[in-house]
């Protein structure tokens, strides 16, 4: 497993490091001892999947305020998609950029991503699964979001007409935006 930092101050990519053999791979998803050596949460305390059935689906930019932010462990079992994070956290030097990754079923890599920042993603093919951990759980009320498309962040996303919900086309943009997040 190699754990390397992204730009966004707190955000890794994870590569994990399947074996194969005749009968396929066996990997490690999750390493306690590895994690901390890093200074990366352990503490996961829900793990969710969802499932994409359409290319150029995009969920987000999602985030949950204090005090129900989460610290997120991002990876796919099916598919393609491109992850994109945003740094929200007034007081983060990276506050307003955003990175993203290619997480695929086939590259066996993960996102790491800090509390402070909010979370979308792309659906690269035609189904996708996502699952990822979280070290809070779930709290409808603390739920946040900004505009997908927001001119302040310019993500270069791999489709300009994605199928979004309407929740997702309706979150403010980041003008005027006050973080919840110090």
């Amino acid at each position: 497993m190699e754990i390397k930092p992204l730009k966004l101050a707190g955000a890794y990519e994870i590569t994990l490091a399947p074996r194969f053999d005749e009968r396929g791979y066996f990997l490690r998803v999750f390493d306690e001892k590895l994690f901390r050596e890093h200074g990366l949460t352990t503490a996961w305390v829900q793990e969710n999947q969802s499932r994409s059935t359409r290319k150029h689906l995009i969920r987000g930019l999602h985030f949950q305020a204090p005090p129900h932010a989460e610290t997120k462990l991002v990876r796919v079992v099916v598919g393609a998609i491109l992850d994109v994070f945003v740094d929200i956290r007034r007081s983060s030097p990276t506050y307003g950029q955003w990175a993203s990754i290619e997480l695929t079923a086939d590259n066996f890599k993960m996102a790491y991503i800090p509390k402070g920042c909010a979370h979308a993603f792309c659906t690269l093919s035609d189904e996708a699964v996502v699952q990822y951990k979280v070290d809070a759980c779930y709290a409808p009320g603390a739920e946040g979001g900004l505009r997908w498309n927001d001119p302040a962040f310019n993500i270069p996303w791999p489709t300009r007409e994605p199928l979004l919900s309407a929740k997702d086309q309706a979150w403010p943009s980041f003008a005027g935006f006050e973080s919840p997040f110090p």
